[in-house]
């Protein structure tokens, strides 16, 4: 039975996901290699993938043809993101939940929960922090409770952009909270909110029930597939996807996720900005079922997988897992890690171990602070980006894939990456980073044809050591 908020549904109000369909296509283990070949060759001309065409990638299962997947997703994210890596931070604004989620501690049945919303004072010495680290930008978590509502949600966000202290600013704010009706979707796009992430967590039906305990907002399955819909449809059109793998069987997840991305491709011109696929780990307060664990060698697949089937689509992994899984999986996936994370409410300026499970919502693998992730980055050749010129100079939603589908991207993202490589090297980073840094630069300097742009972006830089000019976006 549908519930009250019925009639807060969107325009394109529908159940598109087939849990039959979906576990016949992740059980079928018939391996095709000619059939894997055809799907590779089809993303490399950087066509999304069917979950038909997804499907066959999973079956495959022989080493050599594994292989294949990800020597092909290592060409797709050259070819498409090149060597840039986009850096951000979560910022926890508030632990109350009126959900019951049995994987989750904010969970309302957890005694030993930590509840705390931050006051505005306290919101501006966590942002003052982060930026005193370097970080341009952030992704702000609420817990699924009123008092989190649409306005709460736009009033921080914009205490967020307001609090600068010298070259410190934050420059996009994403948010991960509830779903909204079409109106709250408003009103944080009118505060100037990047990308509004919501986790389905189970595409599977019986699954989400049996995590999901009837009689809160969260059991309605329709209600937040249906969220994105709504927000497309009040003007936002920079989301984020995502599932919470080790709920149920991860390739009927991955497949979700994929059917997730064509259905908004298909229904508004565009699919999500990004999609992210945490691992469940352990939490405060909850039993783990271990039965759906993903493996480290399925993990791998999966995100060589994801990248093939959406290659248009940022692909995040979080701090969840271990410097080494990071490491590797950004080599033929991932585009966007964040770092120096903390998920302890007010954990920017209080003292506290991040590693050590006591009051946070899940526990973390990689705890080390922003300036050594850069370092290893650029030591591993990548270039650390805060870049967030595209979505300030309106190249998003289909505006952007308009940009990144003839490759016209490229001439963007790298010189604003390298000048906000620059100020990090600048503002904040220690003399080993610096080092690196300043070596990474010119060698990439050194691959770039002469061209106006080219000598632009160096008097760019040159500025950007010398004075106080900063923010100069192409």
């Amino acid at each position: 039975m549908r519930t009250a908020v019925d009639n807060r549904l969107s325009k394109n109000a529908t159940d598109f996901i087939d849990d039959a369909r979906l576990d016949a296509l992740a059980s079928d283990t018939a391996e095709d290699p000619v059939r894997v070949r055809e799907c590779i060759a089809k993303a490399l001309s950087k066509e999304a993938l069917s979950a038909e065409e997804t499907a066959a990638l999973l079956a495959a299962d022989s080493a050599d043809l594994v292989e294949e997947i990800f020597e092909g997703a290592r060409e797709l994210k050259r070819t498409v993101y090149g060597n840039r890596i986009v850096l951000f931070a979560p910022l926890y604004i508030g632990s109350y939940c009126t959900n019951n989620c049995t994987y989750c501690s904010f969970k309302v049945s957890n005694p030993g929960a930590m509840r705390r919303t931050l006051q505005d004072a306290e919101i501006a010495a966590q942002v003052k922090a982060l930026e005193s680290r370097g970080h341009k930008r952030l992704i702000l978590v609420y817990g699924e409770h009123p008092w989190y509502d649409a306005a709460f949600i736009a009033r921080t966000v914009r205490a967020v952009y307001d609090t600068k202290e010298g070259h410190g600013e934050i420059r996009r704010v994403n948010i991960n909270a509830a779903p909204l009706d079409a109106d709250g979707f408003r009103t944080v796009k009118e505060a100037g909110i990047g990308t509004y992430q919501i986790f389905q967590e189970t595409y599977h039906h019986g699954t989400y029930s049996d995590v999901h305990p009837a009689n809160t907002q969260k059991a309605d399955y329709l209600w937040r597939l249906d969220g994105l819909n709504r927000a497309f449809e009040a003007g936002c059109d920079d989301v984020g996807i995502g599932a919470l793998f080790g709920l149920y069987d991860w390739k009927f997840e991955l497949l979700g996720l994929v059917s997730h991305a064509l259905h908004l491709q298909e229904r508004y011109g565009v699919g999500p900005h990004t999609i992210s696929f945490p691992r469940l780990r352990a939490a405060h307060g909850v039993q783990l079922d271990e039965s759906r664990l993903v493996s480290d060698r399925d993990f791998k697949r999966l995100i060589a997988i994801l990248r093939l089937a959406v290659p248009y689509t940022g692909l995040i992994c979080t701090a969840r897992e271990t410097p080494e899984i990071r490491r590797a999986v950004m080599a033929f996936g991932v585009s966007q890690i964040d770092a120096g994370s903390r998920i302890e409410m007010g954990g920017y300026t209080e003292a506290g171990d991040a590693q050590q499970m006591t009051k946070e919502q899940f526990t973390l693998g990689d705890i080390r602070g922003l300036d050594e992730v850069v370092r290893e980055l650029l030591v591993d050749g990548y270039i650390p980006s805060w870049c967030t010129a595209c979505y300030r100079l309106g190249r998003t939603g289909e505006h952007f894939m308009e940009f990144a589908i003839p490759g016209f991207i490229k001439r963007y993202c790298t010189p604003n990456a390298l000048s906000t490589l620059q100020e990090y090297l600048a503002d904040y980073a220690t003399p080993e980073t610096r080092a690196a840094g300043e070596k990474l630069i010119q060698a990439e300097l050194a691959q770039m044809p002469d061209s106006a742009q080219k000598a632009e972006l160096m008097e760019r830089l040159q500025r950007i050591r010398n004075s106080d000019d900063r923010d100069l976006l192409f």
